[in-house]
């Protein structure tokens, strides 16, 4: 009775929760305080097995200390005590402990299934000694709400390091790093790799002897104003142009290379102002008045099919390449006319 009530004590003080076991988890209770205790009942099937198999056990050797519990009821609770490493060295967990379900039988319809259960820690020691393993206790609440405590006997393992032949043993110096000789494979990519960056510079300054020129900066002269418009505006003749769903395509590049055109010829703001505002400041310029109310005509007829679907007439299309294109050559041609007089002037002062 008393090796039971000392039993009963250590598991208490050593258990904070219970693990519910099934096919796919454990899950914790919470107390067993209030439940009808149980027997203390001996078992069978705790084991020792090393991780990693082995003739013996040397030390760092991981291992697993555990117990198997067999046809356990699903539903069936249970409580595995808290391993505590003594600081001073000795057996040491490296792990909490580890559940698997290894195994499923199925019962009659409406019976619980039956649950073969491997529990363990894994355990090593760096001490060469030999050691007798805490005992194994763990309790078990079974589906009823009875609590009974399991334990199992403790089992004894020794740890060794490897043997010294102290007869034949003869102490070394460390050491030193091994250098290896050079292959010629290890050299022939750098060296390869070597030539070409050499090649590539000795082109590389060639092509630059070949092509400099001293005092001879390259600028290519800007077209003027109305050759530029001329070029752009030639890019939309054709009927193919005209077609309605390419309609707001050509008044966008027709209106855009007289707008360009006008910002050089005039320097107006041509590109950002709305067409009232365009066509305001292009009075205030030489520009005949009756054609400046006809192109302002087209960039009006541009608007409506860019802005709100407008599909113009044949008659519209054909007029409109000719009247932007005579707009271009008309008033070029006074700026040709007024460079003329301001030379004939100059030349009649002179």
């Amino acid at each position: 009775m008393r090796k039971a009530l000392i039993y009963i004590l250590l598991l208490l003080c050593s258990l904070s929760s219970f693990a519910q076991v099934d096919t796919a988890s454990v899950q914790v209770a919470d107390t067993v305080e209030a439940l009808p205790q149980g027997g203390i009942i001996a078992m069978k099937g705790a084991f020792l097995q090393p991780r990693t198999p082995r003739d013996s056990v040397l030390i760092g050797d991981q291992l697993m200390y555990g117990v198997e519990l067999r046809l356990v009821e699903e539903g069936t609770d249970f409580a595995f005590p808290q391993w505590q490493n003594d600081p001073r060295g000795g057996i040491t967990a490296v792990s909490p402990w580890l559940i698997d379900t290894v195994k499923v039988t199925k019962r009659k319809k409406g019976m619980p299934r039956l649950l073969d259960i491997r529990a363990g820690l894994v355990i090593t020691s760096f001490d060469e000694g030999s050691y007798e393993l805490p005992q194994i206790i763990l309790q078990r609440r079974t589906g009823d709400g009875v609590v009974d405590t399991l334990y199992y006997e403790p089992v004894k393992v020794e740890f060794k390091t490897m043997p010294v032949d102290t007869a034949t043993f003869v102490p070394h110096d460390i050491k030193g790093q091994i250098r290896y000789p050079v292959t010629l494979g290890e050299v022939l990519p750098w060296a390869v790799a070597g030539q070409w960056i050499v090649t590539l510079i000795i082109l590389g300054v060639c092509l630059y002897i070949m092509f400099r020129k001293k005092d001879e900066i390259f600028v290519r002269p800007k077209d003027p104003a109305h050759i530029v418009a001329l070029r752009e505006l030639d890019k939309f003749r054709g009927k193919e142009m005209w077609a309605p769903d390419k309609q707001k395509a050509f008044y966008s590049g027709v209106t855009d290379a007289l707008r360009e055109y006008i910002s050089e010829r005039y320097d107006i703001g041509a590109m950002e102002m709305t067409t009232s505002e365009l066509f305001e400041d292009m009075k205030k310029t030489d520009a005949p008045a009756e054609l400046l109310a006809k192109v302002k005509q087209l960039f009006e007829l541009a608007d409506f099919v860019k802005f709100a679907k407008f599909v113009a007439s044949d008659e519209e299309n054909a007029a409109a390449l000719p009247l932007a294109v005579g707009f271009v050559t008309q008033t070029y041609q006074t700026l040709v006319e007024s460079e003329q007089d301001s030379e004939t002037e100059k030349k009649q002062e002179v």
